[in-house]
């Protein structure tokens, strides 16, 4: 969940990704309430080697179970209301 005061549409910074060897760097800004994090352990390489992980995306989004949380950010849309949502992905390198 990310600290965003009630009623608060504007964009908020939710995460910084960094690679220190290359220097690049990935923010991510959001209107939503929460990011999720996708990730993967791959295992090892065929013939052997050393396992390896990452992550393969962070996506901006409700709490997929808010339904069922009254105390999380509705996710209900009624007829006639707008649906409004924005994310940005800064990239820069040093």
């Amino acid at each position: 969940m990310l600290n965003r005061p009630k009623d608060d549409v504007s964009l908020l910074f939710a995460a910084r990704i960094t690679d220190p060897a290359s220097g690049r760097v990935m923010e991510v800004w959001t209107t939503q309430p929460g990011l999720q994090l996708y990730t993967s352990n791959l295992g090892s390489p065929a013939g052997g080697g050393n396992a390896r992980s990452g992550f393969y995306c962070l996506e901006a989004q409700h709490f997929p179970d808010a339904l069922h949380h009254p105390n999380f950010p509705s996710i209900i849309l009624r007829p006639g209301e707008t649906y409004a949502t924005r994310t940005e992905y800064r990239f820069s390198a040093k």
